[in-house]
């Protein structure tokens, strides 16, 4: 089987939007957090919220047939995008920076949900299908997920719910490292 092409999407707050090749991402790195200074786009005109992470899940993989088993050689990384994230300097502060930073960890935690899903997956000769059908359904549930993380926490404002969701985020991620 041939080898596939990678494929991106980015999150803005929670509305999902596909990318290929819109810009190069920052990798997520446990050991590197998000600054101010990262977030390099402009402010949309219309824009109601205080800012903004663009953050995505890219894959891409390889399959070989052996022994007539099916083998499946990928990578999956969670990725911010500074150039379509964006923020408003006087309505920011770190707890805000603190609540961006947990879009992006979410989505690394989604990334490793995906490489395990598909690290347990038997594929049949429909590779193809079946890995996009396994991306679109972590797609579905890390924008859900977003969206579940903005509306308890009243996007950062909530400071008590935002301090449980970064306890949540960060027992999760821990409990996930490969």
């Amino acid at each position: 089987m041939d080898k596939l092409v990678a494929i991106g999407c980015f999150f803005l707050f929670g509305f999902l939007g596909f990318a290929q090749e819109i810009e190069e991402g920052v990798l997520w790195n446990s050991n590197i957090r998000l600054t101010w200074t990262d977030f390099k786009g402009k402010v949309p005109p219309a824009a109601e919220s205080a800012a903004t992470t663009a953050s995505g899940i890219s894959y891409s993989y390889s399959a070989n047939l052996l022994h007539h088993e099916v083998k499946l050689d990928y990578e999956v990384n969670a990725f911010f995008y500074p150039n379509e994230s964006w923020y408003k300097p006087e309505l920011c502060n770190e707890n805000t920076l603190a609540h961006e930073q947990l879009h992006f960890d979410i989505t690394e935690l989604f990334a490793r949900k995906m490489r395990e899903k598909l690290h347990r997956t038997s594929f049949s000769d429909d590779v193809k299908g079946e890995v996009r059908k396994i991306y679109q359904d972590i797609l579905k549930e890390l924008q859900e997920y977003q969206e579940q993380y903005d509306w308890e926490t009243n996007f950062s404002r909530n400071r008590e719910k935002q301090l449980e969701w970064n306890t949540k985020i960060a027992l999760a991620l821990k409990e996930s490292e490969s």
